[in-house]
């Protein structure tokens, strides 16, 4: 499931322009996680790998106008999808790799990211790097609008035990990488899974 960096980027940036038009259903789901996830006015959260920013309207009615809503993806087609979208007024819009983010320690209250671990080149390193950002007893949502199964058979295969999004194999996973799962909902119509940054 995972991918290096530039055929991530390739990938995604020869579907940017498509890519709401294909799934134009999706965002009833992202404003419900958005909402299960229970943002504070104030708070201050990163969408990891934002994309076309699909949950950045959501993550903004959350947190309120004194909160801060930041949008990172490696993929500058999906950047400029989302300004198109109207996206950046709800959140400041950078390119960056959540491999190696450019805030400081602590920095936020949590991160929701939509779609992202299955794209990631190194998900223990990588999800440490979130937990860097976040302060002791921030939160992380895993989201993906479908469940893997759903999921699997979108993309003609079937769901095996290695799949990283297992319970089973994410729990430790998130575990070695300073968070605790609280929260894991794998339905036809949702994968949402919770975490808090460990202290």
């Amino acid at each position: 499931m995972s991918e290096d960096p530039a055929r991530v980027q390739e990938f995604f940036g020869a579907r940017a322009d498509d890519w709401d038009r294909k799934f134009p259903d999706d965002g009833p789901a992202f404003t419900t996680a958005v909402t299960e996830f229970g943002l504070a006015p104030g708070d201050r959260v990163l969408d990891a790998g934002c994309g076309t920013g699909r949950a950045l309207p959501a993550l903004r009615a959350a947190v309120g106008p004194g909160g801060t809503v930041l949008g990172v993806d490696v993929t500058a087609p999906m950047l400029a999808a989302a300004q198109r979208a109207g996206r950046g007024s709800a959140g400041a819009l950078l390119r960056a790799d959540v491999a190696r983010l450019p805030l400081r320690d602590g920095a936020l209250d949590a991160v929701f990211a939509a779609g992202l671990i299955a794209h990631l080149p190194d998900p223990a390193a990588n999800l440490r790097e979130l937990a860097r950002v976040v302060r002791p007893g921030g939160r992380l949502a895993l989201f993906h609008p479908i469940g893997r199964a759903a999921l699997a058979a979108r993309h003609g295969r079937e769901l095996t035990p290695d799949d990283m999004r297992a319970e089973h194999n994410l729990r430790p996973l998130l575990s070695g990488s300073g968070w605790e799962l609280t929260s894991y909902a794998d339905e036809d119509t949702r994968f949402l899974v919770l975490a808090a940054r460990r202290a």
